[in-house]
């Protein structure tokens, strides 16, 4: 059977299903709870859950499509309120990551790694429905929340820029208008977790009101110091706090004014990270070792970041239609020093300081590392006309206008390094804009059927100005080992503060020494770069340093004729500018009023971009953007089940992935007398295409004595179609740096697990002080590759006509890339008291203690894995009044 009938085939037997289950369910949900009977955990009817996807309030049960809502009640009893990306828990088809602060989300295996500001996110984070374009910090805002919204599949007609692959969607608690109270909570657990809460509504006279949140928590790394210099601290630790203040002006039911403004600290060592290279390489997989013994060395791991912002919203009802102004401002300053390390720790590795008499051993005396620096201000503007609920169509239409400023730097420095000691991007200038009208409505063609149509015209601009490339010096003497010593204790970059970003006339030794002095602003105690060509701006030479910690004895001097600057970053500008258009067509028909059957076709686009500026015509200057049409159809069924309102949801879908980018390794210098390459850089292309489809289905049941069970799972299956790029594991230094062509095609998708299956348990009791209610949630993942490579042999070529040089398995070339299928179990229990003041909570978070792998950073000798949180639990006590 080929592929495409298999497609057909199974998209035939899931519209089957579907239409089965529609129809049959009804019948069993026509009993009618007891006139006036309440409405609590035991009762026959389940509670609403209000969601805003479509923007505007409805009941979960009643949107066509698939979406999640998790409550702040159920992220708290779980443990998952200091981690927002533990909730993927909670939901199939939801990966999500911490790389270098950057929280990166995929859904159903479509996603985005690209954090620089070449990139945008490929799913679109939201706080209170505004758009966040750097989700940095996104953890700074889990607290004091009323629930999180994940809308999966693309929304380019309602969300609009970069929700390719859906939403999530963080919606604070708002002010009550009418009761003053709020909470007071602490917490503690293990890694000498500390934490504390709080929120203070306070009415002003029944029309307005404001709520006053914050919180801290402190907590040690899951990470260890396995190397020798244990005055390191790992990687990991945290120390967060943020507060929040919000505003609501509502003095009738035609007007609304919301403002809310927020800030989050984050401090610490840094999000780490496990190099696992050296360790497959030695024969070890990753599975088989404890990832989170780090052999550090060398540079401290440090974090500061600060994310705030300010949004507000005001709306009013005239009647026939209804006018909403939303507007915000995000300000994202994060800064990162990565902790230096020589990877993790197995069996017999000798990490002993290297000497004469143990050449194998670590160079604790290293200070390689990485500085990071992003800064982001972005400006949100959106009208909307809305028409009112009760009229046979409903619609909306508006106007959407972004805007978002960058400052980024990034420094690798290689201490010690031989003819090589960085290299360094920074953009003083990166500006990005986006403006879309759109319209969106559902017309009722009779009682039953309805109709639903959408479109967004968007314009996408980028543009940036700075200088990105190689620091590059020729220094050593004959014989010598090293030649500069650089970024050692006290070295700090100048990033933005240096004085020159025009390189475009910079050609002589002098000029180029200065425009790399010019890039540190503070130097470290034992560098050596000042000394080695600080004279030569000015005409001086270079001056030759002989210790014992490059080289000693070794090192001759003085140099010789040939010491150079022998490269500065070059010049980078970029600009692009695309358009597109996302629509959605689709129908809803009440089967009964417990049943909705219901199709969509949609589209969603993720903003495209430029790559970095060099001299060769084969880089192209742009991207184009990302874009996906998705097929769904589905049911949404509530029945009665032991005289008690349960639900089972089923739903079908189709992705055609095209203009799908993949990084590929470009040369971009090359030997002027021998043609041999001597320089490369990644580079997006628009080379892919894939098709993702699949199967979810979701069911809430209620037993007797207030037990319910919550069950979801997703079956999955993703192809890359299209996709030959450079092969960057396979770079052949001994032959020029060259690399192998890699066909993608047939390959999965990176983080796309075939199954995942989540199973809720729920029980509530009440005891004669109080109420007793606990959960335990386990979650399976089958196993999925890390990266697009799929664990593919490497093949090594020896030149450019692609001789085959030598193979290795992917595993012996030490870039194994495939997560085993993993089990992980959440539980939690609390007492509330008989008056509702007091509650106390324990947790359990990832009880097993599996590590999981949520993220590979591939290139060529690198393998960094971005891992889960390991296994926490503590005590919560909680104040409500």
């Amino acid at each position: 059977m080929t592929s495409q009938c298999r497609q057909h085939a199974l998209a035939r037997a899931i519209f089957a299903a579907l239409i089965t289950t529609a129809t049959a369910l009804p019948a069993a949900a026509q009993s009618v709870p007891e006139e006036g009977k309440t409405e609590t955990r035991d009762a026959s009817t389940l509670d609403a859950v209000i969601v805003t996807v479509e923007r505007r309030e409805q009941d979960l049960q009643k949107y066509a499509g698939t979406a999640q809502v998790i409550s702040a009640e159920d992220t708290r009893a779980l443990g998952i309120n200091n981690e927002l990306r533990n909730i993927q828990a909670l939901v199939p088809g939801l990966s999500m990551a911490n790389q270098e602060g950057n929280l990166e989300i995929f859904i159903r295996g479509v996603g985005s790694s690209n954090n620089t500001e070449l990139g945008d996110p490929g799913a679109a984070p939201h706080i209170n429905g505004a758009y966040i374009p750097r989700p940095r910090g996104l953890g700074g805002m889990f607290y004091d929340i009323e629930r999180v919204e994940i809308n999966k599949g693309p929304q380019g007609t309602l969300r609009g820029r970069n929700a390719l692959a859906g939403t999530l969607n963080i919606i604070t608690k708002r002010p009550d208008l009418e009761a003053f109270g709020g909470y007071v909570q602490a917490e503690a657990g293990n890694r000498d977790h500390r934490g504390g809460e709080f929120a203070l509504n306070m009415p002003l006279g029944g029309w307005a009101a404001i709520r006053v949140a914050g919180y801290q928590v402190e907590k040690d790394s899951s990470f260890e110091n396995a190397g020798r210099m244990q005055e390191l601290d790992p990687a990991g630790i945290q120390d967060e706090h943020g507060a929040r203040v919000s505003f609501l002006y509502q003095p009738d039911d035609k007007l609304s004014v919301f403002a809310m403004a927020d800030m989050g600290k984050e401090g610490g060592t840094g999000y780490p990270g496990a190099t696992v290279y050296t360790a497959a390489k030695a024969g070890y997989l990753p599975e088989d070792l404890d990832l989170r013994k780090i052999v550090y060395r060398g540079a401290q791991g440090t974090l500061d970041s600060t994310n705030w912002g300010a949004q507000t919203n005001v709306s009013y009802d005239f009647g026939p239609v209804a006018l909403e102004y939303n507007a915000s401002y995000r300000d994202v300053d994060y800064r990162q020093t990565n902790a230096q390390s020589e990877g993790i720790l197995w069996p017999d590795r000798n990490i002993e300081p290297v000497s004469p008499a143990n050449p194998g051993g670590v160079d604790y005396d290293n200070y390689s590392t990485q500085y990071w620096m992003t800064q982001s201000q972005s400006y949100i503007h959106e009208l909307r006309l809305s028409s009112a609920d009760d009229t046979r169509l409903r619609w909306t239409t508006g106007l959407f206008h972004f805007n978002e400023d960058q400052q980024v730097g990034y420094l690798s420095l290689v201490d010690k390094g031989r003819w090589y000691s960085g290299t360094e991007f920074t953009m003083p200038k990166v500006n990005g804009r986006s403006s879309a009208a759109f319209a969106d409505g559902t017309f009722d063609v009779t009682e039953r059927l309805r109709l639903k149509g959408g479109l967004r015209y968007t314009q996408e601009e980028k543009s940036r100005y700075g200088i990105g490339g190689n620091w590059a010096l020729g220094l050593p003497g004959e014989g010598g080992d090293f030649s500069t010593r650089l970024g050692t204790p006290g070295f700090e970059p100048a990033f933005m503060k240096r004085p020159n970003f025009d390189v475009s006339n910079i050609t002589s030794q002098a000029e180029m020494a200065r425009f790399l002095l010019q890039g540190i602003l503070a130097h470290g105690r034992n560098d050596t770069i000042q000394q080695q060509i600080g004279d030569v701006p000015n005409g001086g030479a270079f001056g030759c340093v002989d210790r014992p910690d490059i080289g000693g004895d070794t090192v001759d001097c003085p140099y010789q004729s040939w010491v150079q600057v022998s490269g500065i970053p070059a010049q980078q500008f970029g600009k692009s500018k695309f358009n597109f258009t996302d629509w959605r067509v689709g129908f809803e028909f009440d089967v009964s009023d417990d049943s909705l059957l219901y199709g969509l076709i949609s589209s969603g686009h993720k903003a495209g971009g430029f790559n970095d500026t060099f001299d060769p015509k084969e880089i192209p200057e742009t991207f184009k953007p990302e874009s996906i049409v998705a097929y769904e159809i589905g049911s949404k069924n509530s029945f009665q089940m032991l005289d008690r309102t349960s639900t089972f949801n089923a739903s079908g879908f189709y992705y055609d992935y095209s203009d799908q980018v993949f990084q590929d390794l470009a040369v971009i210098a090359t030997n002027p007398s021998t043609g041999e390459a001597t320089g490369y850089s990644l580079v997006n292309r628009n080379v892919g295409k894939s098709v993702v489809y699949g199967v979810e289905l979701e069911s809430v049941l209620r037993f007797p004595g207030n037990v319910m069970l919550n069950l979801n799972a997703l079956w999955l299956d993703s192809e890359i179609k299209e996709g030959k790029v450079a092969d960057v594991r396979s770079q052949n230094y001994g032959a020029g740096g060259i690399t192998s062509i890699i066909d993608l095609s047939g390959n999965e998708l990176p983080l796309a697990s075939k199954l995942t299956f989540n199973a809720r348990l729920q029980h509530t009791m009440e005891l004669p002080f109080g109420t007793l209610d606990w959960q335990l949630l386990a979650s399976y993942r089958s196993a999925y590759y890390l990266t697009q490579y799929n664990n593919r042999d490497v093949v090594f070529i020896s030149d450019t006509a692609g001789t085959v040089d030598y193979i290795e398995g992917a595993v012996e070339a030490g870039f194994p890339d495939r997560q085993r299928a993993r089990t992980t179990v959440n539980a939690g229990i609390g007492l509330t008291t008989l008056d509702g003041h007091w509650r106390v909570e324990a947790w359990g978070n990832n009880l097993l203690d599996n590590d999981i792998s949520q993220k590979a950073l591939v290139g060529s000798g690198i393998n960094v894995r971005f891992l889960n949180d390991p296994r926490s639990y503590g005590l919560r006590l909680r104040y409500q009044f």
